[in-house]
């Protein structure tokens, strides 16, 4: 679940737990202590450091994926180099990490950290994008940070003190901000910000920055003009161009995804979309399900549930009319 939490270091406590949580699923801690290590589902791994030398706020956002339990280690980081050069920050910057491999934080001054613990899956990331992004801080000098670093601060002290309506808004919000920050990482544009593709519009879409090839991007283009259709499948999708599918699952593979995952993945975001932008005047949840490929409306509740930690029905009549009411 998305977590903010807002406080100051200077000592090696570890973080108090969660003492707000709105119906979007976020919760909100906040104290006048940070931990010597930041929130993670293991012990630090020494090859991870962060390190900074000046005093002052900075914004760290972990990233949590399903597809390992949440007690396992990360195979790969007992592997890595226990004298691996830590990362420099500077106050402001937005440090993305894998909970699974959570930094050691190195800081020789008292300092304020503004933490976000949030499903990668809700930034629009498959773990091949939270392996990229890990470990390239979001610079505050830079031309994006300037402008988010200080607006994901303020939401996140904002989003503890506000009332459930305004603060599921300002969650939300916030959420929105990091897929922006993720995509810009990426190389890719953010979620419905252009395009008019899902591929093109998904950070870590299969195709876009690091894939090369031309074939992949075929298939993509050929699933979003088929989303719709109930009957797509490996099969017919290999089918249509000519390939076997053996080989259609090893393009998708390589981008550490599934054909299936990735069909789904892009059908519920449809979905989402649709259920935010019509609301209760518009299609019912089952016509929406309908309309994306999904013969069974159980069905569709039961995985979008699972995606995003929430009924349709709730997504529509809260998430929704909160993104609504933030456009006014």
């Amino acid at each position: 679940m998305p977590t903010t939490s807002s406080s100051t270091c200077d000592s090696a406590r570890i973080l108090d737990p969660p003492v707000c949580r709105t119906r979007l699923g976020v919760e909100i801690t906040t104290g006048e202590e940070t931990p010597a290590r930041l929130p993670g589902e293991t012990s630090p791994h020494p090859a991870h450091r962060l390190l900074a030398r000046d005093g002052g706020e900075y914004l760290f956002v972990g990233l949590r994926s399903g597809a390992r339990p949440a007690a396992a280690p990360a195979p790969a980081a007992a592997q890595e180099p226990v004298d691996a050069p830590g990362l420099r920050l500077a106050p402001g910057d937005v440090c993305f990490y894998d909970v699974h491999r959570a930094p050691a934080l190195h800081f020789r001054e008292p300092f304020r950290a503004t933490t976000f613990l949030v499903p990668a899956d809700l930034l629009g990331l498959v773990d091949s994008d939270v392996r990229r992004i890990a470990r390239k801080p979001v610079a505050r000098s830079s031309r994006l940070g300037a402008l988010l670093s200080p607006l994901l601060s303020d939401l996140a002290r904002a989003t503890a003190e506000a009332r459930p309506p305004v603060g599921e808004m300002l969650a939300w919000n916030a959420v929105n901000l990091l897929a922006t920050l993720a995509a810009e990482q990426l190389g890719t544009a953010a979620p419905g910000t252009g395009g008019t593709h899902g591929s093109r519009d998904t950070p870590g879409a299969p195709g876009t920055a690091g894939a090369h090839s031309p074939v992949l991007e075929r298939v993509l283009e050929y699933v979003e003009l088929q989303l719709t259709d109930p009957d797509l499948s490996p099969e017919t999708i290999a089918r249509a161009h000519h390939i076997s599918v053996r080989y259609l699952h090893k393009l998708f593979k390589d981008e550490g995804t599934t054909v299936g995952r990735w069909i789904l993945r892009r059908r519920l975001e449809e979905c989402r979309r649709d259920l935010m932008r019509y609301g209760r005047g518009g299609r019912t949840i089952a016509a929406v399900a309908a309309r994306w490929g999904f013969l069974s409306a159980t069905h569709f509740s039961r995985v979008f549930r699972s995606a995003y930690g929430m009924s349709p029905r709730e997504w529509r009549d809260t998430a929704g009319r909160a993104v609504l009411s933030g456009r006014r």
